[in-house]
């Protein structure tokens, strides 16, 4: 009896689906936003930094002044001229491609931001579930 009700539930969990399944074509989404530090050591933190499409990257300036001047790139943002201590600047990145950067102050001091293109409904989220319809 036990085995006959064993085999029972197996069919039934194997008719349903019998478990999840998770289908995903793409890879996890970068944020809408970040910060890179321009740190006393002369770096940008992070390089690269992942956002999306119209998201924003904030540069924190610390105690050593700092500026950020892109290369020409469609859809790159306005510099960030002067020299630049405790403060903080954001910048919009609409359109997706790969921005260097670099600090006219420290010539080397360069960095990237990747802007990925913005993930749609049909990007994320599990797939394989169909839809129940009660007519």
């Amino acid at each position: 009896m036990l085995r006959t009700t064993s085999l029972i539930c197996v069919g039934v969990l194997a008719a349903c689906g019998g478990g999840t399944t998770e289908t995903s074509t793409s890879t996890s989404v970068p944020p809408a936003s970040g910060t890179i530090s321009a740190t006393p050591s002369i770096t940008f933190d992070p390089s690269p930094l992942n956002i999306v499409a119209g998201g924003t990257a904030t540069f924190a300036f610390g105690s050593v002044g700092h500026n950020v001047y892109f290369d020409s790139a469609t859809g790159a943002p306005a510099d960030i001229p002067g020299v630049n201590v405790n403060t903080s600047v954001t910048r919009t990145f609409p359109t997706p491609g790969t921005y260097v950067y670099t600090c006219h102050i420290h010539p080397g001091m360069t960095g990237r931001i990747v802007v990925s293109p913005a993930a749609t409904a049909s990007d994320s989220g599990p797939t394989g579930y169909g839809t129940y319809n009660r007519s």
